[in-house]
């Protein structure tokens, strides 16, 4: 028997074989995820694996350049060449076109394996490192392995090349690059988040992000029997799955805005924290970036084991903010946020352990309806000279039922900086003739704040309150300032039947400026800058108007580094301002860095929680403004003049 054919045979038995071990490994890893609770099974998107794959992954990966033509190469080299070896070893075809698309595809995957091998010469610390260095070896052994072996059938060099010495070194390196690239797929290794994360993409738990946005927490059956995630088996088997998709890339480490202040989370070790949970072991072995302050190799977990505090410290749980940037920066789609919600809610509705003054917040929420505890009755107390419609009776005792725009106060009410935003909305709408009403003393808290507390109970109470109420009248559009009350109303009271038309004050008032219903004096030089708040551009994707308003009053931004959708969270979001979670620095004092760079000397804002929170950064610093005070100081009246010196 000649080497070549030797080759022919061997290959046949070896791929065959592993491909069986594949698909066993494939079979384990199915009942890992399986442990999980019932979820929607989305048949259909595993049709879409292709199109999710080549657009919506990708999308995120081309933020990299370097990374998106390398991924190109690697996986789309490996993805053709494996195709071609079980079309041409295993199912014999023949056919010298197939032959000629391995050599090529072979050579592909080679080019971007000498890439990914010159990122990992010295890896930047988002990267893990452990098996993942072994990552350039195989595909370069993998590929190269292959791209000799077709040369002599393409007949570029002879059949008989190298002889006996040759086909032992190819089988050598087809041996180890079969091993990591196939079976590595189903049995772990480098590989694994390629056969869990093509899964992922089609039976993702978030269909809706496929070609658009879905960004509100899921509700939870208030009558369970466990309300929340107290251990891995407890998350949905497709959030199981999610977490083996992860290929500890670190963008989600990267933009995580409590990991940069040195507080106890990062989010990718989260999720390989939920991996060893799910298959049972230690994180010893874990090779990337620890929690700021927690040793690696000092916990570990199994599937029916509680994760809190055995698994994971309490503390890197309440130290998100909720900003979603892991979410928007992860290649793989991966949920961390509802992952962390999740395990949150357990924590409050089942234990009562929510640390800091989240205890608090919640039992005024429960008292009172909103979280500071005010009487309910004082809502409205800052509107007395405002002469408001007021859904209901009115002052003078007659039914309001009926009004254009629904304006929603939210707990600005309460505070008197936010105060003046409202103050100023107030002042806008009526300079462009908007009939609004309020809903008075009888509107609660949206609820976001409880919700991402983990008091799924005490939301889901708010928000039918807030429906029930709303249901009694009639109005196109709710209008509010502030992005949580926003996101929710919009996103989230949906699945209580609250269905309404909900506009952030930014992209109501960008319509009116537009329709020339408000004039703006656009002859003012400021040096200013615009913080993008999380729930209101990463959740909704709202980043044109706020700077359409801005630049019709002749502003000049200047961007900061991190906009639009990398923006850094203020601290603001989660609840994190309450359960307080020390770390080297404060989130916001980041975030005023950020704009101290630009130079600007005032820093807009379209968020009550981000005016607290840059607010609370100690001076000297930049003026912090609400877009809509900046519009009241600019805004012309009907007569032409500017309302210069305007009382807010």
């Amino acid at each position: 028997m000649s080497s070549s054919e030797f080759l022919s045979h061997f290959l046949f038995t070896l791929i065959s074989f592993a491909l069986l071990l594949t698909l066993v490994g494939a079979v384990k890893r199915m009942l890992l995820w399986s442990q999980g609770q019932s979820s929607t099974i989305h048949w259909l998107g595993l049709l879409q694996i292709p199109r999710r794959y080549l657009v919506d992954l990708h999308h995120v990966v081309a933020r990299d350049k370097y990374m998106s033509n390398t991924h190109v190469a690697t996986a789309g080299g490996f993805v053709l060449s494996s195709i071609l070896i079980i079309l041409l070893y295993v199912f014999q075809l023949t056919l010298q076109i197939l032959t000629w698309a391995l050599l090529g595809s072979s050579l592909l995957m080679f080019i971007g394996s000498i890439f990914v091998m010159l990122r990992r010469r010295n890896p930047p610390p988002n990267l893990s490192l452990g098996k993942w260095q072994r990552l350039p070896k195989s595909l370069m052994v993998f590929s190269l392995s292959f791209f000799i072996l077709t040369l002599p059938a393409t007949g570029i060099l002879p059949s008989d090349t190298g002889g006996w010495l040759l086909a032992l070194l190819l089988v050598a390196g087809i041996i180890w690059g079969i091993g990591e690239m196939f079976c590595g797929m189903t049995w772990g290794g480098p590989m694994k988040h390629a056969f869990a994360g093509a899964l992922h993409l089609g039976l993702h738990r978030r269909q809706e992000r496929f070609g658009g946005q879905s960004t509100g927490l899921k509700a939870i059956d208030l009558s369970s029997k466990k309300l929340g995630v107290e251990k891995p088996i407890d998350f949905k088997w497709n959030q199981l799955l999610s977490f083996d998709a992860c290929v500890e890339c670190g963008r989600c480490e990267n933009n995580c805005p409590a990991f940069a202040a040195g507080q106890p989370l990062n989010p990718k070790k989260l999720i390989q924290d939920m991996v060893i949970g799910m298959a049972g072991g230690d994180d010893a072995k874990f090779a990337g970036s620890p929690y700021p302050g927690i040793k690696v190799g000092t916990h570990k977990g199994g599937a029916i084991i509680p994760i809190v505090n055995v698994l994971v410290e309490s503390e890197t749980l309440w130290s998100c903010t909720t900003c979603r940037a892991c979410v928007d920066a992860c290649p793989m789609m991966i949920e961390h946020v509802d992952a962390i919600v999740d395990m949150r809610r357990f924590e409050t509705m089942e234990k009562g352990q929510t640390p800091g003054k989240g205890s608090e917040i919640l039992e005024n929420l429960s008292a009172t309806d909103n979280p500071n505890g005010f009487a309910p009755s004082t809502r409205m107390n800052w509107a007395a000279d405002q002469n408001l419609t007021v859904f209901g009776h009115n002052e003078k005792k007659q039914q309001v039922t009926q009004a254009d725009v629904l304006l929603w106060v939210g707990d600005a009410a309460f505070d008197m900086r936010n105060q003046r935003t409202l103050r100023a909305m107030i002042k806008l709408l009526r300079a462009a003739k908007v009939d609004f009403a309020v809903l008075g003393d009888a509107e609660c808290d949206s609820g976001d704040l409880a919700r991402r507390l983990g008091d799924e109970a005490t939301f889901q109470r708010l928000a039918n309150s807030n429906i029930s109420t709303m249901n009694k009248y009639s109005f196109n559009t709710i209008v509010t300032a502030d992005p949580h009350a926003f996101h929710c109303i919009k996103n989230e009271y949906g699945e209580f039947g609250g269905n309404y038309n909900v506009m952030h004050h930014t992209g109501f008032f960008a319509e009116l400026v537009s329709q020339q219903k408000i004039k703006l004096d656009n002859s003012k030089e400021l040096a200013l800058t615009y913080h993008d708040p999380c729930y209101l551009g990463r959740y909704n994707g709202e980043y044109d108007a706020p700077r359409f308003l801005l630049e019709s009053m002749g502003v000049k931004i200047k961007e900061m580094e991190r906009s639009k959708s990398t923006a850094r969270c203020c601290g603001g979001g989660g609840g994190a301002p309450v359960t307080d979670i020390p770390g080297k620095q404060r989130i916001p004092d980041m975030r005023m860095a950020d704009v101290i760079e630009t130079k600007a000397e005032i820093v807009a804002v379209a968020c009550p929680g981000c005016s607290a929170m840059l607010e609370g950064v100690v001076e000297p610093r930049p003026e912090v403004k609400d877009i809509a005070e900046l519009m009241l100081d600019a805004l012309i009246e009907d007569t032409g003049e500017d309302m210069v010196g305007a009382q807010v």
